[in-house]
């Protein structure tokens, strides 16, 4: 790979998907001294369309139909779902459901999932997961009188299928596990390790948050069970913007959500004493969706299923290439790691380096015009978004980098983390 900014130019230059950087705030900037955002799997930037689309529900569904209004915002989560499903999720009609927090989604998926499978008493994750699934995980199998069974996971590399296969037995109920490692970018094999699970007769769980929007999915084709995922990361749906859950269309019938809100009732208004769930995934509703939220949410599903997700993941992994190959020439030599796998079929659309101080290293990043983001034990993690990140972009971002790291402005910034209180 030619390592020149030349080079990141002409990959600029050729990129099918250069146009939609000019419809995102802030990613069109020119100079030398511009912000370079590098955390667009952390946080994705918002799109010039969202405040036009929340001003409409917010100006106009809202301020003039008021109650109205409710006849438009009634099929909307399952509408959007639909959306979602054929334009990133790889996902048939009436699978997908857009509300609620990914934490919530998880753990009403989750509850579901081992309840289908009685007689068995072991949930399944990986000892590295995100945080929040793991607490899950451990939520419900206290409240269960269930076991957790965490696997060893290498923080670089993410789960080997081997391992996983081994702890898997009659036991085991439901298997959680993300699509791309939070940490380090690694990808799984949703197909492969959907079928180890089923061969032990258990259901699998995927978070697909750090992949949705950024790697194909196709979850009907990997014939996946149960998923999650935010929409604020590379779907740009905003701070708090409502996730999603899927649930396989074969599946529906046996699950039941535990819990059991209006907005999953079978008959909503007629307000009957009993619960009854709804027909098909929208049993998995609970409360009053996030309208406003959602209008955010569809601006940017309507991007990705646009961009289209082959292109966009065709375009991540040469970006992320370009980060390991400027990585081992100008950040090895200095003491930095690369910390993600090193093959592009097994990364998402993020890779992370190791320092031990990468604390201080993030912050003088940020110092510099650079937006990573840190996570532990001692890793710097950069996601250059396709949708609206240039090569040159990564380029200068990796350029600084090597500055911060050859000059040692790092060391001026204190070691320990400040708490926000």
């Amino acid at each position: 790979m030619d390592l020149t900014r030349a080079a990141a130019e002409e990959l600029d230059a050729a990129d099918p998907l250069a146009s939609f950087r000019c419809r995102f705030a802030g990613a069109d900037d020119e100079g030398p001294d511009r912000l370079l955002y590098l955390d667009g799997n952390s946080l994705g930037r918002m799109p010039l369309d969202t405040p036009a689309a929340v001003s409409r529900v917010v100006e106009q569904e809202w301020a003039r139909g008021l109650v109205g209004s409710w006849s438009r915002w009634i099929g909307t989560a399952a509408r959007l779902g639909d959306r979602l499903g054929a334009g990133v999720l790889g996902a048939g009609p009436g699978q997908v459901l857009v509300g609620d927090s990914t934490t919530v989604n998880l753990y009403k998926l989750l509850v579901a999932g081992a309840a289908a499978r009685p007689g068995r008493d072991v949930l399944v994750c990986t000892a590295d997961d995100f945080p929040t699934d793991r607490y899950v995980v451990a939520g419900v199998a206290e409240a269960r009188g269930m076991t957790v069974r965490e696997i060893e996971a290498d923080i670089d590399q993410g789960p080997d299928p081997a391992v996983l296969a081994a702890a898997l037995d009659e036991r085991v109920a439901v298997v959680v596990l993300s699509l791309v490692a939070y940490r380090s970018g690694g990808l799984a094999d949703v197909a492969a390790i959907t079928r180890v699970v089923h061969d032990a007769g258990a259901l699998v769980l995927w978070d697909l948050s750090h992949a949705v929007g950024a790697v194909p999915v196709d979850l009907d084709a990997a014939g996946a069970d149960l998923a999650v995922g935010c929409s604020y990361k590379y779907l740009n749906g905003g701070p708090g913007a409502p996730a999603f859950l899927y649930v396989r269309r074969d599946l529906q019938e046996e699950l039941r959500s535990p819990i059991q809100g209006w907005f999953g009732q079978k008959d909503q208004f007629d307000m009957g004493p009993v619960y009854v769930p709804a027909d098909g995934v929208e049993r998995f509703g609970v409360g009053t969706p996030p309208v406003i939220g959602m209008a955010a949410v569809e601006v940017g599903v309507e991007l990705i299923a646009e961009a289209g997700i082959e292109r966009l993941a065709a375009k991540g992994r040469t970006m992320t290439d370009l980060v390991v190959a400027l990585g081992d020439e100008w950040l090895a030599p200095q003491g930095v790691a690369l910390a993600s796998p090193r093959d592009a079929a097994r990364r998402g659309s993020h890779v992370t380096f190791a320092h031990p101080q990468a604390w201080q290293l993030t912050q003088a990043l940020i110092d510099r015009g650079v937006v990573p983001d840190f996570r532990t034990p001692d890793r710097v993690r950069l996601g250059p978004a396709p949708l609206y990140t240039r090569f040159v972009d990564v380029w200068d971002a990796m350029d600084r980098f090597r500055a911060i790291l050859a000059d040692r402005t790092y060391e001026a910034f204190p070691a320990e983390r400040a708490r926000v209180t």
